[in-house]
């Protein structure tokens, strides 16, 4: 029996000197407010609305042409020139936009022209563009966060295209995919050139600055090349899954592992349990709007969808204002974006929704699994503290992971004296 006064275990404690301290709370983890935790001071509204002035000027262009089935690459051409865009003088912002935008010209070219091919060239494609954008970091972490920007229009494309090549009354052209992909970093060439001439011809700072500006090089190092390596396995084998079974919509698995795959396994399962959250959310919207034209026809279908359009520009907004505000509600928001943008141009059955979901979720877990393996080979080739775990914490920063770490490695790090 424990005297009266006694503390009762889980309520109050008393100290050495008689103070009586509250009960701390328990370190278990709380995922769901994890997951939709918030970053106020993250919040860009300004931001986003210059990005939509910006992205209406595709749209009513295509649309005045008549040809909205470009709407994507030419929306992708312009948010992945801003992502790449440096800040500096002009000059220095021109040469590298217009660098960056060949070579996602290059890769637009290679994804259309190839959609329709065997499914092996498509999943040799994908291990090479994933394993060059993995290598990519030893060009500094701006230039790393640019070709993952790219690694993933690459695995969007390759899907988009497939899946034209399924409606072969849907015409579509390579060149013209590439021409809107040029025309909408063009775009944004034309809108910094004229904020410099407005601000006197002086340096803008970088459009997004939470993203890493370092371009210092870096050496190649064994666990840079274990990381590539891995990850562009993982993108080939679920290219291999999707293409190879014709899974429908498929390439949502390989967009989804590439977004888990994490460097660091703690980091990797929250960023998944918000992608899996996100791409539910985003879903279930999608699949909500995209019900409206199901049984319309004529210039009433025609009204409608281009009001899902402007619904898609909305939705990428809110995405680029939110990136850093929560990472979940981010992935609600371009999940959502892009599944109409895709649909709209193939009209489908609405269960293509549930299948994107479907394969969101195995992609999550692929890459889940994929880094649990990467990080046991560190593991045995290092048991301690070596530089491959050094090399983690930027590229954390490169492929956009929240700057507060939230890991075990913080909790471990000893607590500072008091004075």
């Amino acid at each position: 029996m424990r005297p009266e006064g006694a503390v009762r275990a889980g309520s109050h404690s008393a100290t050495a000197t008689g103070q009586v301290t509250q009960p701390q709370p328990s370190p278990g983890p709380h995922w769901l407010s994890k997951v939709f935790e918030l970053n106020p001071a993250a919040l860009n509204w300004a931001r986003a609305v210059m990005l939509l002035d910006v992205m209406l000027v595709p749209l009513v262009v295509l649309w005045a042409i008549g040809h909205e089935l470009y709407l994507l690459s030419a929306l992708f051409g312009l948010l992945s020139a801003v992502l790449a865009d440096p800040g500096g003088g002009y000059a220095q912002r021109a040469s590298r936009i217009a660098g960056f935008s060949l070579i996602g010209a290059g890769i637009t070219a290679l994804g259309f022209g190839i959609g329709g091919d065997a499914w092996g060239w498509l999943v040799l494609a994908a291990f090479g563009v994933t394993l060059s954008a993995g290598l990519a970091v030893t060009l500094g972490l701006h230039r790393f966060v640019a070709a993952v920007v790219l690694n993933v229009w690459f695995v969007v494309v390759l899907g988009f295209a497939f899946s034209l090549h399924q409606h072969p009354r849907i015409t579509d052209y390579v060149w013209a995919q590439v021409l809107a992909w040029a025309g909408g970093s063009a775009l944004w060439l034309v809108v910094t050139f004229g904020a410099w001439l407005v601000c006197r011809r002086r340096p803008w700072p970088q459009p997004i600055a939470e993203l890493p500006g370092d371009t210092s090089r870096r050496s190649l190092t064994p666990p840079m090349i274990m990381f590539a390596v891995i990850r562009a396995l993982a993108i080939a084998s679920t290219s291999a899954l999707a293409f190879g079974l014709s899974l429908s919509y498929g390439y949502w698995m390989s967009i989804a592992a590439l977004v888990a795959m994490k460097p660091s396994l703690q980091q990797s399962t929250l960023i998944a349990v918000q992608r899996l959250v996100g791409a539910a959310i985003g879903a279930a919207g999608a699949a909500v709007l995209l019900l409206i034209p199901a049984s319309e026809h004529g210039f009433r279908l025609f009204e409608i969808t281009h009001g899902l359009e402007v619904v898609a520009l909305v939705l990428l907004v809110h995405g680029v204002a939110t990136r850093f505000w929560n990472y979940a509600l981010y992935c609600g928001f371009i999940a959502a974006g892009v599944l109409i943008l895709v649909d709209l141009p193939q009209p489908s059955h609405f269960d293509a929704v549930g299948y994107r979901v479907l394969w969101t979720v195995a992609g999550v877990g692929i890459g889940v699994l994929v880094m649990l393996l990467a990080g046991l080979l560190a593991k045995r080739a290092a048991p301690k503290r070596t530089a491959a775990e050094l090399f983690l914490r930027p590229v954390r920063l490169a492929v956009g992971a929240p700057r507060a770490e939230t890991g075990p490695a913080v909790a471990a790090a000893p607590p500072r004296r008091a004075g």
